[in-house]
């Protein structure tokens, strides 16, 4: 591979995927290989120990994956940024849970990227983050997000500061990219910056 086509390198950058049962599983499993491929470490926080339930178009029950971290304990200071995966019930579970809901608007909070697809933005406004923000989502979502003071655009991504967003699996590739890309941008930011 070239130098100008070589993706950058994310050595030594960890990324968390907060993430419970009903969370679509390309939406999972797509952007962790995108930013492991490019050498971020990822890991898997969940609400519970042991293991959550990948689903495929929402009903079909996938693969399942190991919890690395549980919400309750984890720091938004051992993470360079943090991805939300979509499915209707992942989010619906992850907003009405607090611990995740602070982790959430302290990261979001702590200037270091985000990212969200689908659904994922459900959590988003439940941590009320969205206010003077530009983002995308799945078509069910955008009501809430308009109601929480956000602005909406159709777009396979949408990069509005640290939030990075698309609206369904579809969008997967070029959402890997922008993650890519703005954990790397974000590389030389001092601590909480």
């Amino acid at each position: 591979m070239t130098e100008s086509t070589a993706s950058p390198s994310l050595t030594g950058r960890t990324v968390a995927f907060l993430a419970t049962d009903g969370v679509e599983q390309a939406e999972l499993t797509d952007p962790r290989t995108a930013l492991e491929e490019a050498g971020a470490t990822t890991v898997l926080i969940s609400l519970t120990h042991g293991e959550i339930q990948a689903y495929e178009s929402d009903v079909n029950p996938a693969d399942t994956f190991a919890v690395d971290a549980v919400v309750a304990d984890a720091s938004i200071d051992d993470y360079d940024a943090l991805v939300l995966p979509g499915g209707t019930t992942n989010p619906d579970a992850l907003r009405t849970d607090a611990d995740a809901v602070a982790f959430v608007r302290d990261f979001v909070g702590s200037g270091r990227p985000v990212g969200v697809i689908c659904h994922g933005p459900w959590t988003l406004v439940e941590a009320d983050v969205v206010r003077g923000r530009t983002l995308t989502s799945y078509p069910s979502v955008r009501t809430d997000i308009r109601n929480a003071g956000g602005t909406v655009v159709d777009e396979e991504v949408v990069v509005d500061g640290n939030l990075i967003s698309s609206r369904n699996p579809d969008d997967l590739p070029a959402f890997g990219k922008a993650l890519v890309t703005a954990v790397a941008e974000a590389e030389g930011r001092p601590s909480g910056a």
